[in-house]
């Protein structure tokens, strides 16, 4: 084995590798899951664009030297990708295209093997997408198998026989439909985005925001408290000065009010837990957009019979989006 090996050799195996994906590969940063495909291989370097904006970007050879001497001096560790500086994440995503360096998503490093992985193909990399994207697939879509997308499908099917913006002239009977509907969904979507939510908790770092096509999210921490029982609560504030009878009761603002004068620990009242989870940081009105014009444009060129009703409800969900939209966040009322 040799971990010696001369630079220039590992970037000819690189930039070989580079050139054999696929046209329509994607590769995904290994902390923000940004997705960028690789548009060109020069002698000196490797170009890239963000499939998200249509950014270009140069990957250098030294870069990517120095990318692999960090690796290397870190040994059988690895290369703690933490350490990157803002926007180098894709030169730990290519590098790891060699069949001798290995993205450990899970620990969150990039680690150099005593020799080459030469039976490693590509589309055996965890971190490379050779799937076209949702545009090219959208005529291989299948019915999906969760609870949720039942009951939207029969939503939509309500909401297009009735008249949502004039409540007061829908028949009782059908406004109970509505109201089950709306229900069912509601509880549905929020069970699966829990499923969801714990998937990104293990994915989704606080100082990174995870971003897709549609908006981005963050992980945060929400603080919860419960007051204990009114025997240790009162017991907590003995001989601090706060009369019982101003805690009779065990109101929490009393206490919280109580907590503010006195040196009483606010852990001595409440059991105080926090849990992790990921908020909606973003939502891309305009990507939204972008992608409706885009299968309207498909559409467009169709011969297929069912084309024509698609059209219609694309031109209606545009037309939501428009009002939803019309006004500036600064102008929002109710926001929440």
């Amino acid at each position: 084995m040799d971990m010696t090996a001369p630079f220039g050799a590992t970037w000819g195996m690189l930039i070989e590798r580079c050139e054999e994906l696929p046209e329509d590969a994607t590769l995904i940063t290994p902390l923000s899951t940004g997705r960028f495909r690789v548009t060109g291989v020069q002698q000196q370097r490797v170009i890239i664009e963000d499939t998200d904006t249509g950014d270009s970007q140069p990957l250098q050879r030294e870069q990517f030297e120095a990318l692999v001497e960090h690796t290397r001096e870190s040994a059988s560790d690895g290369y703690d990708l933490e350490r990157l500086p803002p926007k180098a994440e894709p030169y730990a995503a290519v590098l790891a295209l060699h069949p001798r360096y290995v993205l450990d998503q899970q620990e969150g490093r990039v680690i150099e093997l005593e020799e080459a992985d030469e039976s490693a193909v590509l589309d055996d990399t965890p971190h490379l997408s050779t799937i076209a994207d949702d545009d090219d697939q959208a005529d291989e879509r299948a019915e999906s198998d969760v609870s949720v997308y039942a009951d939207a499908l029969l939503l939509i099917d309500a909401l297009e026989r009735e008249d949502p913006t004039d409540l007061d002239g829908i028949d009782t009977p059908d406004l109970v439909n509505l109201y089950t509907l709306l229900s069912d969904v509601q509880r549905n979507a929020n069970d699966l985005r829990k499923d969801v939510t714990d998937i990104l908790l293990d994915r989704v770092q606080h100082d990174r925001p995870a971003h897709g096509q549609y908006g981005s999210v963050q992980r945060t921490t929400r603080r919860n408290r419960s007051l204990k029982d009114d025997k240790t609560v009162l017991e907590a504030f003995e001989g601090s000065g706060i009369d019982h009878e101003q805690l009779v009761g065990v109101d929490r603002g009393k206490v919280d009010e109580a907590l503010e004068v006195v040196s009483v620990p606010e852990s001595a009242v409440y059991d105080v837990s926090e849990n992790e989870y990921v908020r909606k940081a973003d939502v891309d009105e305009e990507r939204k957009e972008t992608r409706l014009q885009g299968l309207k444009d498909r559409l467009a060129v169709s011969d297929d019979p069912e084309a024509e009703v698609l059209r219609q409800e694309i031109d209606r969900l545009e037309q939501e989006i428009e009002e939803l939209t019309e006004f500036s966040p600064g102008s929002a009322v109710g926001e929440s």
